[in-house]
């Protein structure tokens, strides 16, 4: 990894830092949380840092602002998805977590899932579906229960499950609320733990499972933000020659992807054989008083700023300047 930052660590070097957070995707209220958490962060160690709302401001306007590099702190569309990413590229502001195409590819569950099958990463049998008729035949082909998930979405929005035949047109209504496009994707049974990763893709670390309890298996959008009754255990309590191939398996996703910076590689392991199946990639993952980088970092010895800081430092551009 390119730098430790720690208390000692030079923030004048930065120069003067925007935080974009807000913006006006489905994900708008977490990602107000994260870019709050973050602010504050850097605020503390000292570096000169802004809040930018991309939804209340121009990004043109970050240029006026003096602004030498931008902390994304959005999620989802139009701040997770290679666009803002395209503009920072243009404005040459150099910004954290993956360039343009890595981002793109990452929101995007389909070419994410393809790409992984195609070097050979297991991923849960799944299918792009744009109709009902569709659902029923991903549902007949693949078998139920099955998941259906909203392709360009994250934090769990558009995410329905069908146990019967009879449940799929309700579940892949509440899919298509949220996009035209709808993956349908084979439920497994297990365990879900998450990994986080930080640096280049080459040098990139994984950072400790967590191994995520929700209650009666159910991690959405309130479980996942805002209840106190889901339990993550990090350590995860997995023996470590597991922990260990998880870890390799997730910096592997990380790097077929072409990832950099920093990402959360979620995972199911199977109960009947405890393989682990890679779910999706999120390449601006959340810092809220819930989310999971935070407390996977403070098991590694980074506390929420040290981490806010390192992400941070890794800021650069595609062509690599910083």
């Amino acid at each position: 990894m390119s730098a430790q930052p720690g208390n000692d660590f030079d923030v004048a070097a930065l120069g003067r830092v925007a935080v974009l957070f807000g913006g006006g995707s489905s994900e708008r209220e977490v990602s107000l949380m994260s870019g709050a958490g973050v602010l504050g962060a850097l605020r503390a160690r000292g570096v000169d840092a802004i809040g930018f709302d991309p939804a209340r401001q121009p990004l043109g306007e970050l240029a006026a602002l003096g602004v030498q590099r931008a902390f994304i702190a959005l999620h989802g569309r139009g701040g997770e998805d290679g666009t803002v990413q395209g503009v920072l590229e243009l404005l040459g502001i150099p910004y954290t977590g993956p360039g343009v195409l890595a981002s793109a590819l990452a929101l995007d569950k389909h070419m994410t899932k393809r790409l992984w099958q195609c070097d050979g990463l297991p991923t849960p049998p799944w299918r792009l579906v744009g109709d009902v008729a569709a659902a029923l035949d991903a549902a007949d082909a693949i078998g139920l229960p099955m998941i259906f998930k909203a392709v360009h979405e994250g934090s769990t929005l558009g995410l329905a499950r069908a146990d019967e035949r009879a449940q799929v047109p309700a579940a892949f209504a509440e899919a298509a609320r949220f996009d035209a496009a709808v993956l349908a994707e084979a439920f497994i049974v297990g365990e879900e733990v998450t990994c986080a990763l930080l640096g280049e893709a080459a040098a990139a670390r994984a950072l400790p499972l967590i191994r995520i309890q929700a209650p009666g298996g159910n991690y959405d959008f309130e479980h996942k933000y805002y209840s106190d009754e889901t339990r993550y255990l990090c350590p995860s309590g997995l023996p470590e020659a597991e922990e260990r191939a998880i870890q390799a398996l997730a910096l592997a996703s990380y790097r077929a992807l072409g990832c950099r910076g920093w990402g959360r590689a979620d995972i199911m392991i199977r109960a009947s054989d405890r393989q682990p199946l890679l779910l999706e990639m999120n390449t601006s993952p959340g810092m809220t008083g819930h989310s999971l980088v935070p407390m996977a970092a403070r098991a590694a010895g980074l506390d929420y700023e040290q981490l806010c800081l390192q992400v941070l430092a890794d800021a650069r551009l595609d062509g690599g300047a910083r």
